[in-house]
């Protein structure tokens, strides 16, 4: 089906997978992955299970993520328990989901300069490094 619009593969509860998974389609499992999954949109059952590291443009997570997550827009359902760091640029978590680890908002690779501080109050002079841009 080569070019006729959206393709997905599922992985059935009754499936499990040991080894890293990479599809270009867009998966929905609610089987168990042991192993790193990538690919463009991954739909997460309530039961399933993923012990590895997802990295996908667009994730709903329903089950148990045992590993660090890297999605562009990211979707945790209320049934959600996710063990490892967030790596996200919009987010979205349902009361009731669980994440144990760090979030960190992925943004553009330009330093964001907004964020940058100066205290002009004090009387010592400002150095500025070579790599230093005014």
């Amino acid at each position: 089906m080569r070019g006729s619009g959206h393709t997905f593969s599922v992985i059935a509860s009754d499936v499990e997978i040991t080894g890293n998974l990479s599809a270009k389609v867009d998966l929905h499992i609610d089987g168990k992955i042991h192993g790193d999954v990538t690919c463009g949109s991954i739909v997460q059952g309530e039961g399933s299970v993923i012990v590895g590291k997802i990295v996908a443009e667009t994730a709903r997570l329903s089950g148990r993520v045992d590993g660090s997550i890297e999605a562009g827009d990211l979707v945790i359902e209320s049934s959600a328990r996710i063990s490892g760091d967030v790596l996200y640029q919009s987010l979205s978590i349902a009361p009731g989901g669980q994440v144990e680890g760090k979030f960190k908002h992925r943004g553009s690779q330009q330093p964001n300069i907004a964020k940058a501080t100066v205290d002009i109050s004090r009387n010592d002079p400002l150095i500025l490094g070579a790599d230093a841009r005014v």
